[in-house]
């Protein structure tokens, strides 16, 4: 079956969509903050237990996540500030009351918080997927004044519903879908709801490419380079959107975080570049449709 929620439209039969500037390409950093709970099987293993037995708790698992928390984020954040860039981080809202100073002080350096669930769950497991959204959207708006106008699900999981409630509760744009290089909105169940899908990635995307494909440290760099080259050559016709998606646990390790540094000094070279959070996409977006 066509995707349900996309109509089809080829790229190089569009309309052309012009970002700020005359800009070819607009970057989209993207830090994935979650929080797992160390009394449920782990959201992901970098380490298989002895015997193939699940285990609660997962000590190794768990800690190799929370390094993430304690140290990665912070190695990424010093490069995104050192680079004046603000990401948009994909937030699990229990975040807001375990670890209240990463979004204390990604708040500070005016990042935007995107909904990414309450805890680090798919939305299909959830026995009440509306509660969790609103409950996921009223942590975020209690801590920073501010409710998320984006969402991402945990693994990119939806229901057949899931943007209809998104929609109802007041989320503006979501990025699980991952099927194209510019925005688009989203058919809705309800005629009166209105949605857009932002460009996220599963192939800038540092689960891929490092704990699904095994590569080494340099590949999101030197994928991302890559990636670029051609959204930039497009770009002279028509706007492309480019998301870079990380994790503190995977992105923020010694061995990686130069990599990361690196993609923003080149892509910095380039002055018809312009790095937006994902509101800021949206907001351009529907300035110009």
């Amino acid at each position: 079956m066509a995707n349900p929620r996309a109509d089809y439209s080829p790229i190089f039969h569009r309309e052309p969509i012009h970002l700020p500037n005359n800009a070819r390409v607009a970057v989209w950093p993207v830090i994935n903050v979650e929080e797992w709970d160390i009394n449920e099987p782990m959201a992901r293993r970098v380490l298989p237990t002895p015997q193939g037995v699940e285990i609660i708790p997962d000590v190794p698992n768990f800690g190799w996540f929370d390094y993430g928390l304690r140290i990665g984020f912070w190695r990424m954040k010093r490069v995104l500030d050192n680079h004046s860039i603000r990401a948009t981080v994909s937030l699990n809202a229990s975040v807001c009351q375990s670890y209240p100073q990463i979004v204390t002080e990604s708040l500070e350096s005016g990042w935007e918080m995107m909904g990414h669930s309450f805890i680090q769950r798919v939305i299909n497991k959830e026995p009440d997927e509306r509660a969790t959204i609103r409950k996921t959207i009223q942590t975020i708006k209690d801590f920073t004044g501010t409710a998320p106008r984006g969402w991402m699900g945990p693994g990119l999981a939806e229901t057949f519903d899931t943007p209809d409630i998104l929609a109802d509760e007041g989320i503006e744009y979501v990025c699980d879908w991952c099927n194209d290089d510019q925005p688009y909105p989203m058919i809705m169940k309800n005629p009166s709801h209105s949605l857009t899908s932002i460009p996220y990635t599963v192939e800038l995307n540092d689960i891929p490419i490092y704990i699904d494909q095994h590569h080494r440290s340099p590949e999101l760099f030197e994928r991302t380079k890559d990636h670029f080259l051609t959204l930039y050559e497009e770009g002279k016709e028509s706007a492309r959107i480019m998301a870079v998606s990380v994790h503190p646990y995977i992105t923020g390790v010694p061995h990686r975080i130069n990599y990361y540094n690196q993609i923003f000094e080149y892509l910095k070279q380039f002055d018809d570049v312009v790095f937006m959070t994902g509101s800021e996409i949206l907001d351009w977006y529907k300035s110009v449709t």
